[in-house]
């Protein structure tokens, strides 16, 4: 009992409960993490290009770099990366590099930051996640999430990290979470490609840069709602509806048990269960650890070289105007302002979550609106959200993600503007 709720309410107050703290109202692992940034500013950027170098040396050191063809390319990929970030650290390269937008943009704004929240967030998570909570909340979240999300009610866990810590931090739980048998591999992918969209925090900056502050609540709810209305959508379709119903490595699974009646005391005693059969403060924190640094040695470079990669071709070349074709059928439908520009948007949002804001800043509100709402609820972006999914051990391959994250822009526009002109 006194693991389940010290433990849980310290992971519960870390990641859940806002605090005002300097006149900032975030929650505690923002807090902690923006704390670290501002005692050691000038240790960060090593700090990132060591995770970064061994990120990059990572997949050749364990053999995985020859597993497929993605796996080969990412391999390369992480070494540009690692290239990428030795010439901003040490400040030499062309000067289009280091473009406040390009570079710096990439490394300040996202390297940093993910390379100190998803380790530090995962020592957390260790309590989060390890002493019953996720049990006791599954069994009451039941009717809800297997009917409308066909996922276990345990996902719900999952569902609310991302959406007020972050992608890095629900895609941790959902790894760790699949690896112990306790999701299936058709519910490890609706939860990663679903639920793991960027954290509130992001959000505001996306606000902040299309002056949407005014209508923060609007914004934030109809996000929210479209986004995980879209992933009821999606499950439904393919490919996410074809995904096997295996446990990760053909293990037993621990499937969850649909509970008719008693519901509190079965929940109770599901969570006594799993606290008493918990191992260790130390060796559970370590663990996850150790699962929280791997991911973000296989994050970072590719958000160096990905990112650069998309925000190039988003600057210097009409890649993503072709691309934008693709969604004009769909935002004329709705009857957006600036279509042209709203599509090529849309398509942008593939590179990078950030992209689109900067595209629209000039158009008009209706459009701005849509646009904030598809760089949250299309989830799937290069710069970080497709590398963590290939560093977990979720079976979601490069193609799928593409097709998922057209399906979910599409579902996006079509949802959100009849919204927009209601509310604007």
């Amino acid at each position: 009992m006194a693991k389940f709720f010290v433990y849980s309410a310290i992971g519960i107050f870390v990641f859940f409960i806002p605090v005002t703290l300097n006149g900032k109202s975030s929650i505690m692992l923002d807090h902690i993490v923006s704390y670290i940034q501002t005692a050691v500013p000038g240790v960060l950027p090593y700090y990132a290009l060591l995770v970064i170098l061994l990120g990059a040396i990572y997949p050749f050191v364990k053999g995985t770099w020859k597993k497929d063809t993605v796996s080969l390319i990412f391999s390369i990929l992480k070494v540009i990366g690692l290239v990428a970030g030795v010439m901003l650290v040490f400040n030499f390269g062309p000067k289009w590099f280091f473009d406040p937008n390009m570079g710096p943009f990439l490394f300040n704004k996202l390297v940093v930051s993910v390379g100190l929240l998803v380790p530090i967030g995962s020592v957390f998570l260790a309590l989060l996640v390890g002493y019953g909570l996720l049990e006791f909340v599954g069994i009451f979240m039941q009717p809800v999430m297997r009917p409308v999300w066909k996922t276990p009610g345990r996902s719900a866990i999952d569902a609310v990290a991302s959406f007020v810590g972050s992608y890095s931090i629900g895609l941790l739980i959902t790894n760790r979470v699949f690896k112990e048998g306790k999701y299936t591999i058709k519910e490890a992918a609706i939860i990663a490609t679903g639920f793991s969209t960027v954290s509130a925090t992001f959000m505001i900056v996306v606000a902040k840069t299309l002056n949407l502050m005014e209508i923060w609540n609007t914004y934030f709810w109809v996000t929210f709602v479209v986004t995980f209305l879209v992933t009821a959508i999606t499950v439904r379709i393919w490919p996410l509806s074809k995904m096997s119903d295996a446990y990760y490595q053909d293990m037993e699974g621990d499937e969850e048990v649909i509970i008719k009646k008693d519901r509190v005391k079965t929940a109770w005693n599901e969570a006594m269960k799993t606290a008493n059969q918990s191992p260790s403060l130390g060796r559970n924190i370590w663990d996850n650890l150790k699962d929280g640094f791997v991911m973000t040695m296989g994050i970072l470079p590719s958000i160096m070289s990905v990112g650069l990669l998309g925000l190039v071709l988003a600057e210097y070349t009409p890649v993503f105007d072709w691309l934008g074709y693709i969604f004009y059928p769909f935002v004329k439908l709705v009857q957006l302002p600036d279509a042209m520009l709203a599509s090529k948007a849309s398509a942008v949002s593939i590179a990078e979550m950030f992209l689109p804001a900067l595209l629209v800043t000039k158009a008009a509100l209706v459009t701005k609106f849509v646009i904030a709402v598809v760089s949250v609820s299309s989830i799937i972006f290069f710069s970080a959200v497709v590398p963590c999914i290939l560093s977990t051990e979720i079976p979601l391959t490069v193609g799928k993600l593409i097709v998922i994250w057209f399906e979910r822009v599409v579902l996006t526009i079509l949802l959100t503007a009849p919204i927009a002109y209601l509310l604007l």
